[in-house]
């Protein structure tokens, strides 16, 4: 049985409250992203679920605070129905979705999946207010504090970037209309697509935040070029953004990149504590990682990999910043 013997009785009370049953037909271990919970796909009764069981906690992974936000977007259809959630034991049952490939197997166009991405974040950001926990901007200085007291890189290799995160700092202030329901990891892995609609999963990230950091995700992560990001932004917003909008979103593409190349880094300079990533921020380009990711030629789960895609995120950020429109969008927001 895959399930450790210290979280049977969890699990036991969690199949008897939500099946009348402890009882399952059959388990098998699903792999998982990085929040280290142990995932399964079960059948009770002959119908499949997910069964999900938290190995950590602390003040960011706090399942009282995501096991709310996962239940509102699951009565909102966004997420998949929560048969059973107790956050003291930290065990959820959840339907389970037979995941297709997005990027390969959508049956729309790209324009569709786009809309169909972009109405999904407009619904959840409709939805009840999900439980706040930080400024997120204050929390991306967290980040960056963490990253840094890693060393895994030499202050000269970044100090650029972190003029140009200075530069964000001081124009960019969450805007209290724009707090909402807000997922914050709106990555790849966290989207199914079950061969009809999209999914929304993984709400440990969430909380009540910038409506911009899930549309910069989306936009970073899906759109290939201008026209995209156009649609995406028209179709959340229900017309062209105003002058404001825009620039925030400018921004928040670059704090994205940042956020993701500080959070892979530091979890890899974890894995070698003392360790000096080599050289500055030059390598492989993020697209390139992309390219060499989907043809089998870049492998991500080792040390070098990682450390390689991470820097390329920082790169983009740092490209991003130096971009005329960068600039434009500071001078929109500090006016």
């Amino acid at each position: 049985m895959p399930i450790p013997h210290a979280k049977r009785p969890e699990v036991d009370r969690a199949l008897r409250a939500a099946f009348g049953t402890a009882e399952m037909d059959s388990i098998a271990t699903v792999s998982g992203g990085l929040s280290g919970a142990l995932t399964y796909r079960i059948r009770v009764g002959g119908i499949a679920y997910l069964l999900r069981v938290e190995t950590q906690r602390d003040g960011f992974k706090d399942p009282d605070r995501w096991y709310r936000c996962m239940a509102i977007a699951a009565q909102a259809c966004l997420a998949p129905r929560v048969r059973y959630a107790d956050a003291a034991d930290g065990v959820a049952i959840m339907e389970f979705i037979p995941e297709q490939s997005w990027s390969l197997d959508y049956a729309g166009t790209r324009e569709d999946l786009i809309v169909e991405a972009a109405q999904g974040v407009r619904a959840l950001h409709q939805a009840p207010a999900f439980p706040p926990l930080v400024d997120y901007m204050e929390g991306m200085d967290a980040v960056l504090t963490g990253f840094r007291a890693t060393g895994l890189m030499a202050p000269e290799a970044i100090s650029e970037l972190l003029d140009g995160y200075g530069a964000v700092r001081a124009a960019y202030r969450t805007d209290p209309a724009d707090l909402v329901s807000s997922h914050n990891d709106l990555n790849p892995r966290n989207i199914l697509y079950d061969g009809r609609r999209l999914w929304f999963i993984d709400w440990e990230s969430s909380f009540l935040a910038d409506r911009h950091v899930d549309l910069a995700t989306l936009a970073n992560f899906i759109t290939h070029d201008a026209g995209e990001e156009e649609l995406l932004l028209r179709t959340y917003f229900g017309q062209a953004p105003d002058s404001r909008q825009r620039a925030r979103h400018v921004v928040m593409r670059q704090v994205n990149h940042l956020f993701y190349g500080l959070i892979m880094l530091t979890t890899v300079a974890a894995l070698r504590p003392g360790a000096r990533a080599p050289g500055d921020l030059d390598g492989p380009s993020l697209a390139q990682i992309h390219q060499g990711i989907g043809a089998g030629t870049f492998q991500l789960d080792g040390w070098e990999g990682q450390v390689a895609y991470g820097k390329a995120r920082l790169n983009e950020a740092l490209t991003g910043m130096k971009t005329q429109a960068f600039d434009q969008a500071v001078r929109v927001l500090t006016a």
